[in-house]
């Protein structure tokens, strides 16, 4: 019988370092600098402006963003794989939830990508005017803004759920597991003020996600996981395989 090649759970979370750590760049080009480059809040005209004349500033925030739910589906896997010794249903509980919220952000994102089409001068169109054109463009950008909070408890939930299994592991800190909990529970506290309360919802709440993710990816990439801990509390799991 041929056996399959095992694979160290350092190589698992060395790969888990290097894609958070390429998450945090395509992600913050994508849903941060590239819309922030385009929208003047309040103003069509402005925003229609920008839109025409960054065409390629938007697309490639949109594929910045593609990069981005790439690495998300990937760090969904890599997290299950480096979390399930503490507790298999709980880590693959948050992987349905991270996928729930990937899921739900690229529906969201077509709302981004949607003013390249209401602006892209095709016939069709002539029964709008331009200011009917450029208001359709700028509500299509707050959608695409709006969509992406209302659904990010997903990932607050997830995030809560992987960061009490961090903290109960042994094999990786505390510290970073109440950074991830600290982190999710931001998300839900800003999903549940943008739909009672929008005018108190505030980034403030999201602050330690990115942290999190970024002090997780580095501690990775520099230290990876106690083997030994992560070992025993696997067993009597059969190896990691490829």
């Amino acid at each position: 019988m041929r056996t399959r090649p095992v694979t160290s759970v350092q190589t698992y979370a060395r790969t888990a370092a290097v894609v958070f750590l390429v998450s945090f760049l395509v992600g913050g080009y994508g849903e941060f600098y590239a819309p922030s480059q385009l929208v003047v809040p309040g103003n069509a005209a402005a925003t229609a402006h920008n839109v025409v004349a960054s065409d390629l500033l938007l697309r490639l925030g949109f594929l910045g963003y593609l990069g981005e739910a790439i690495t998300d589906v990937a760090l969904t896997f890599l997290l299950y794989v480096l979390l399930r010794p503490v507790h298999a249903n709980l880590a693959l509980l948050a992987v349905f939830f991270r996928l729930m919220a990937t899921a739900t952000f690229a529906f969201a994102e077509l709302f981004y990508f949607a003013p390249t089409l209401i602006l892209g001068g095709d016939t069709y169109l002539d029964t709008f005017s331009a200011d009917q054109l450029n208001s359709l463009a700028l509500l299509s950008l707050n959608v695409y803004g709006t969509a992406g909070y209302l659904f990010i408890v997903n990932y607050g939930i997830a995030s809560v759920i992987l960061g009490t299994l961090m903290f109960r592991s042994g094999y990786l800190p505390r510290g970073l597991g109440v950074l991830w909990v600290l982190g999710g529970l931001g998300f839900v506290i800003q999903n549940v003020v943008v739909v009672l309360a929008p005018a108190h919802a505030s980034p403030f709440f999201l602050v330690a996600t990115p942290l999190a993710s970024l002090a997780l990816g580095l501690w990775l990439l520099a230290q990876g996981v106690d083997e030994v801990k992560f070992r025993a509390a696997a067993e009597p799991a059969q190896p990691l395989t490829v």
